[in-house]
């Protein structure tokens, strides 16, 4: 798997349908005193967010805010439009209203970036399949709760000013008449591929199924040949191969946290894939990854929420003492592929325990 090392591509709104799925996502502004910093909202349980917890994640919300170009994007190491969606969902995730709140314009500018990267003749966003899944869903997260009045307002002009909901759905087309051209029904790098593997396709159907949360169409033959791919990379151990056929079966943490991942919130949790899967990650809550640990936590944090919350408690304690390790003083986690794509992927992990996200309800 290598993350973002490669080159990474209407309908009507329906917009009654987006606000009941995701329009109670974002919930209003916890202040105290006259403190600029606002304070993140307890859990969706009504149990009090850990006070670790709050604090690791406003010192990450505090980095992305001030690292942020002014084109929306983030600097140093990898970047594009799915590192930059990634960044844009830790802000949503922090109970912030998008549009009047505290970092809205940080969101605003985002969203700019992202749909301005967007090929509006294929729909394909950004450079590979990658940035497309992971763009997918964060303009998913966003459709239903970020008003397109205040999107281009204060934007400079340029020809693809298209709403989030109509980028929303060119996105979802070009997704799957890439999977259409692909013989084992996933994605890979480019949209052209025939072949796929179990990392990029899990960031394009997570996508999809977030796109469909968000009430746009997503035809059921698309997840179930999507599925069916998943079901094929999966040993009976629970492992989880990387790309081609049967075989390659590994200790890839990532990987088998991603087959959970889709499984669980495609609803296929009575596939025997699932329980290989979610009984393995259950087993190993103390594994730490060999490699790209922001990407693993990223995933893990999600599988085991959609499929063990127990073993999720547990292991969130230890990723709440990791990530304070990992912190650096001015709130980045670093990564092999730049501080945003580490701080973004490791807050995200933790937004778990806000619950503000629509992906993230079970």
């Amino acid at each position: 798997m290598y993350l973002f090392h490669r080159p990474f591509q209407f309908l009507s709104q329906q917009q009654s349908v987006k606000s009941a799925c995701v329009g109670l996502a974002i919930v209003a502004v916890l202040w105290v005193g006259n403190s600029a910093q606002a304070q993140l909202p307890t859990a969706r349980s009504g149990e009090v967010v850990p006070r670790d917890v709050r604090e690791l994640y406003d010192r990450g919300l505090q980095y992305l805010a001030t690292s942020q170009k002014e084109d929306g994007s983030w600097p140093g190491g990898d970047t594009g439009p799915g590192i930059t969606g990634l960044a844009m969902m830790v802000f949503l995730a922090s109970g912030e209203d998008p549009n009047f709140g505290l970092y809205s314009n940080h969101v605003r500018r985002a969203l700019r970036n992202i749909i301005s990267t967007q090929n509006t003749n294929t729909g394909i966003i950004g450079s590979s399949m990658y940035h497309h899944g992971f763009s997918m869903l964060a303009l998913s997260e966003a459709y239903g709760t970020v008003d397109d009045r205040h999107l281009w307002t204060d934007a400079a002009k340029g020809e693809n000013h298209i709403s989030i909901g109509q980028s929303l759905e060119l996105a979802v087309r070009a997704a799957l008449t890439s999977q259409k051209k692909n013989s084992q029904g996933g994605w890979r790098y480019s949209p052209e591929s025939n072949d796929s593997d179990t990392s990029v396709s899990g960031s394009v159907l997570v996508g999809l199924l977030a796109a469909r949360n968000a009430g746009i169409e997503v035809p059921d033959v698309a997840i179930d040949r999507a599925i069916s791919y998943f079901k094929a990379m999966t040993s009976k151990s629970g492992q989880v191969a990387y790309a081609g056929g049967f075989g390659g079966f590994d200790e890839s943490i990532a990987r088998i946290s991603i087959g959970t991942l889709v499984y669980s919130i495609a609803h296929r949790k009575d596939l025997p894939q699932f329980k290989a899967t979610i009984a393995y990650l259950s087993a190993r809550i103390e594994t730490q990854p060999n490699q790209w640990p922001e990407y693993a936590r990223y995933y893990q944090a999600q599988a085991l929420f959609q499929g063990n919350v127990e073993a999720w408690e547990k292991w969130n304690k230890l990723l709440v003492r990791q990530l304070k390790a990992a912190q650096q003083a001015d709130g980045s986690v670093k990564s092999d592929h730049g501080p945003g794509l580490g701080t973004a992927m490791s807050m995200l992990a933790l937004a778990l325990n806000y619950r503000f996200l629509p992906i993230y309800e079970r």
